[in-house]
């Protein structure tokens, strides 16, 4: 081989690997910005984050409200008077799934109370059957739904009733109970919605 071709090989080795590490540069240049945009915003992580909420005002009987993925979440501050209802035969016989063996709600909130802690039901705001929002209809003997109503949730839609563990009754078009989120206890007094107490 003459010192010419020794000389063009060089500089050919020199020019390919010059593009070679240009080309990759320019790919990582390219691939960051378009890779960047399939990371959700600041917006949609704010809608999926979790929400806490101070429940140290909530007086007994009462319920508050909060957004959770675009959901409302009902909170209720559930009296003695309210739980010992919930365990009542003639309630119990008129439910459809009393166990809440075919509802979604957390391993530790399949129980009577469908909550971590009795006084505390915390559950999705949204009718089971075509997802209209149910009233809080905590009064006994209702006007509008009768002598025998114990309290509980009324859907205005299509006439559903869930009980105050948001269990549905039978004959009513709602086919389950009302969804229980994923939620812990921060403190005594302070709940997260979005974060599984099993998980904590």
């Amino acid at each position: 081989m003459s010192e010419a071709e020794q000389i063009d090989n060089n500089r050919r080795h020199f020019l390919v690997a010059a593009t070679t590490a240009a080309g990759v540069i320019g790919a990582a240049f390219t691939a960051v910005p378009f890779l960047a945009s399939w990371k959700p915003s600041a917006r949609a992580q704010a809608l999926g984050a979790p929400v806490e909420q101070d429940l140290s005002k909530l007086e007994p009987g009462a319920m508050i409200k909060v957004s959770w993925r675009g959901q409302a979440i009902f909170i209720v501050h559930r009296t003695p008077q309210m739980l010992a209802e919930l365990e009542n035969p003639s309630l119990l016989a008129r439910l459809r799934d009393p166990d809440s063996k075919a509802s979604l709600q957390p391993e530790y909130a399949k129980n009577t109370d469908r909550a971590l802690k009795g006084e505390y039901l915390v559950l999705i705001g949204v009718c089971t059957h075509l997802g209209c929002a149910p009233l809080a209809r905590f009064s006994p003997q209702d006007a509008e739904l009768g002598a025998d109503w114990p309290g509980g949730f009324y859907c205005p839609c299509h006439g559903s009733k869930f009980d105050l563990s948001g269990r549905v009754y039978k004959d009513v078009p709602a086919p389950t109970n009302l969804s229980v989120p994923p939620y812990r206890f921060l403190a005594e007094n302070v709940v997260q919605i979005g974060v599984d107490a099993e998980a904590a």
